[in-house]
């Protein structure tokens, strides 16, 4: 494998492990990216030069709106949008409970029944809000997927006709999976829930929590496209190379939503606050660098190969190591490997990893004290045993050969030593 490394973004080098490793290899890029250098300063001319209030009249104040514009368009551009619906949020949680209880509150709001569709495999930011939602009285349903975690459209034609035909019906899935970084078919949900919309009296809409596509998936939503059926689309700026504390919303010019934050007009009164103008260049500034990556196709093939080289070598190195999701029928993100070790607990592994150099992360939480096997591979049938040893690998645009070479190295000296301290037998 050859040690290069992708230089668009010029990152800063790995900070030094603890446990006696020169340098980290990052491998937790689903969880967090490191800010690019473009972004950065976006977010440091926010703080220093356009940081008027973009509400005020004066000149500092309009100097901080126009900046704000351009980052919008920005924004708009790289999703196939038009400025005007893009609506600007503290992060991809806000922007989810914004698309969910936006337009389901407005329908009870009115006396309308509201109906929630969705799968018990979407990130906590759907899957809380939705939870509250049925609490508060909306009939949710949650589809079946299969094993690899995906919907089958059929299912969700099916759901749509069963809903009753005076309720407000709102669908949210995801379009690629954190945990596992499998893809659904979003076109094809999409335009299942066009037709529904066409075919029902009442209000049916259509969200996509793109957070973990946006920047690593060609996004087009334009009016009358392929993705014309979906109405609300979330992304987050630190997903994409931007900086924590922003994010947005997608909505179609034909949607109406409930604000679910009072306290002024900002964000056409859907999201009160003055708006983070640092946090939003960087996320413009990243936009346009993740333009111009997903307009190269081969940064992405090559990534893929990269994943695919290091799951390949955990394989040969560790027999027993499964790929739950490595047959998906359309694929995963380029970037994620999501490997589970039979017998063996995701927390321990991580934990000599990090002891190695090696940062990743589990599809499974630690709670209460107890490690938790991760709903979403549970959801997929995914046994109990894998879904408790699953680890999540998770690449950014300039992770090299060598650092893989050296997390393959680390995690086979982790699972050996597992491995003998604790016996599967």
């Amino acid at each position: 494998m050859q040690n290069t490394r992708p230089s668009s973004s010029n990152p800063p080098p790995p900070a030094a492990a603890e446990g006696g490793s020169s340098r980290r290899v990052y491998l937790d890029s689903n969880a967090t990216t490191r800010p690019s250098a473009a972004a950065v300063a976006a977010a440091r001319r926010g703080m220093e030069e356009a940081w008027g209030n973009p509400s005020s009249v004066h000149r500092t104040g309009q100097a901080a709106r126009r900046a704000m514009e351009l980052a919008r368009a920005q924004v708009a551009t790289l999703i196939g949008a038009k400025p005007a619906e893009v609506v600007f949020t503290s992060g991809g949680t806000e922007a989810n409970r914004l698309a969910l209880e936006g337009v389901l509150q407005l329908a009870t709001g009115r006396g309308q029944p509201a109906v929630l569709l969705t799968t018990p495999v979407e990130h906590a930011a759907v899957r809380e809000p939705a939870a509250a939602l049925e609490r508060r009285g909306v009939a949710v349903r949650r589809l079946p997927v299969d094993g690899h975690g995906v919907l089958d459209p059929d299912d969700l034609a099916a759901a749509y006709g069963e809903a009753p035909e005076e309720a407000a019906v709102l669908a949210s899935v995801h379009w690629a999976n954190n945990e596992t970084g499998v893809i659904q078919p979003i076109e094809a949900l999409a335009a299942v829930a066009a037709a529904a919309a066409a075919d029902r009296a009442a209000t049916t809409r259509f969200h996509t929590d793109a957070t973990q596509a946006v920047g690593k998936l060609p996004v087009d939503l334009r009016t009358g496209g392929p993705l014309d059926g979906v109405d609300l689309l979330t992304l987050s700026a630190h997903k994409l190379y931007a900086v924590k504390g922003s994010g947005a919303l997608f909505v179609r010019r034909r949607v109406r939503l409930a604000g679910v934050a009072s306290g002024g007009p900002q964000e056409r009164g859907l999201r009160a606050g003055t708006e983070n103008l640092a946090g939003i260049l960087a996320l413009g500034a990243a936009a346009d660098e993740s333009a111009a990556y997903l307009a190269d196709p081969a940064a992405s093939a090559g990534l893929a190969a990269r994943r695919d080289r290091f799951e390949a070598a955990v394989r040969a190195a560790m027999p027993g190591a499964v790929v739950p999701a490595g047959g998906a029928r359309f694929g995963r993100l380029a970037n994620t490997a999501n490997i589970a070790f039979p017998g063996l607990l995701a927390e321990a592994i991580l934990l000599g990893l990090s002891e190695r150099g090696v940062d990743a992360s589990a599809g499974a939480a630690c709670s209460s004290g107890s490690l938790e096997p991760s709903p979403v591979l549970l959801a997929m049938g995914l046994a109990e045993p894998l879904a408790h040893g699953s680890v999540r690998f998770s690449l950014s645009r300039h992770t090299t050969d060598a650092e893989l070479d050296e997390a393959v190295a680390a995690l086979a000296a982790t699972v050996g030593r597992l491995g003998r301290l604790l016996p599967t037998g």
